[in-house]
């Protein structure tokens, strides 16, 4: 019987989205991650593979599509929960200021730790490594906070997705930083900054327009093709095209915003509203599916003995010590004393692997260990685990005091109630 026929490799699949499900259910109970579980399913799929001695194909490509269209999908899950209103104007500039300095910071201090301990590792190579090891992962931190007040729950929605899109804008813009003239860069990307933003905003209002008018039940899957198709070519253009998926999604949903004047009246608000909603449906089952099988494949390609090398291990708790204590310092001053759990919820993630792999072969350094990624993505999620289960167990303790004092007032206001603590007799 052949290993890789297409039943067998069908089998793998389903099982493997039914676990996420299930890995889903568990996270929200315990705290723990799925991603972790899912990494872990993909180690135990390599070792069982190795058992049976079947020899399997590179999965980088595999890979990189995945971590693209996964990409694509969680950043537009993450802009259609946006609401642009003035009472979010505050919290949203909060996100991005501490996004930013944290991204910039953390790259600094990473890159200065690699540039330390990598033998042959330029200048160059070591911000690149660094800026992929320093932005946080909304595909990890956005299905972990749900447990948290909403206050804090939207914080890390706002701050781990302007994390994401500023950590791959200042990667590219640093590929090319490095490959050619500075000043002509940083003109060249201020110019397609601009355009990008421009361009985006007027393919958002053509978008809903056309889509609006389209009959046909089939045709969210359309739209999906339309955005992947916009992504790709403003890609081949040099344009920041994660902005644009980020603007049609931010168009979209506050579209009361962007539909003013002569605009409205071209709205059908109905139609539009309908198509808003299959679009969290769509993007949501689509970013789970993807998130599923990238990070199963992610674990299969792990070599877990270069978890064990000691340089490994001091590599990636420098990086790790650092970027905690630079975080906490920027809490500190921008949010004040309550700063738990968001203090140790900065996970990587998806992009951190992904840009990894992107990085150009004249930058590569072969004497830069794999296990230092490895290390990082799984140290961080569990810092993470820990500090949400601490803060699930807090919350828990206290609403069980509220409870009681609450419970011991109305007692003494009525002291003769059939329940109250005396009268209860068991």
């Amino acid at each position: 019987m052949e290993i890789l026929s297409s039943y067998n490799i069908i089998i793998v699949l389903t099982i493997t989205i039914i676990l996420s499900f299930f890995f889903d259910k568990l996270s929200s109970k315990t705290s723990i991650p799925s991603v972790l579980m899912l990494i872990g399913l993909g180690v135990g799929f390599q070792y069982a593979i190795k058992y049976i001695g079947v020899d399997l194909p590179d999965f980088f490509p595999v890979l990189e599509i995945l971590g693209i269209v996964g990409l694509i999908m969680i950043v537009l899950e993450a802009a259609l929960e946006l609401e642009l209103k003035k009472e979010k104007l505050k919290p949203i500039l909060k996100s991005m200021l501490i996004a930013l300095i944290g991204l910039v910071v953390t790259t600094a201090a990473a890159m200065f730790v690699l540039y330390q301990f990598i033998p042959e590792i330029t200048y160059q190579s070591a911000w690149l490594y660094a800026t992929s090891l320093s932005i946080l992962s909304s595909s990890i931190i956005i299905p972990s906070v749900n447990t948290l007040s909403d206050e804090k729950k939207e914080f890390h929605i706002y701050e781990s997705t302007f994390s994401d899109i500023l950590g791959i804008v200042m990667f590219y813009f640093l590929i090319d930083l490095f490959s050619t003239n500075g000043v002509a860069v940083i003109a060249e990307f201020s110019i397609s900054l601009i355009l990008t933003i421009i361009i985006s905003i007027i393919i958002s209002y053509i978008i809903i327009l056309v889509f609006q008018r389209i009959e046909s039940k089939v045709k969210l899957f359309l739209l999906i093709s339309v955005l992947l198709l916009f992504y790709a070519l403003g890609k081949k253009l040099h344009l920041s095209s994660l902005i644009m998926i980020l603007i049609f999604g931010l168009v979209i949903s506050n579209k009361k915003l962007f539909f003013k004047g002569k605009l409205k009246k071209h709205l059908q608000h109905d139609k539009v509203e309908e198509i808003l909603h299959y679009l969290h449906i769509i993007t949501a089952e689509t970013a789970f599916v993807i998130k599923t099988l990238f990070f199963v494949v992610f674990g299969f390609t792990m070599l877990l003995t270069s978890l064990l090398s000691i340089n490994v291990a001091i590599i990636s708790g420098l990086i790790i010590v650092s970027s905690y204590f630079i975080r906490f310092i920027i809490l500190r001053l921008i949010n004040g004393k309550d700063i738990f759990p968001q203090l140790f919820i900065a996970p990587k993630g998806l992009i951190t692997v992904l840009l990894f792999y992107a990085i150009p072969k004249d930058f590569q350094i072969e004497t830069f260990e794999t296990g230092i990624l490895f290390f990082v993505i799984i140290g961080t999620g569990i810092i993470m685990t820990i500090a949400l289960i601490r803060n699930k167990h807090k919350t828990s303790k206290e609403e069980v005091i509220i409870n009681t004092e609450n419970a011991d007032e109305f007692d003494e206001i009525m002291p003769n109630r059939p329940d109250s603590h005396e009268n209860n007799i068991e």
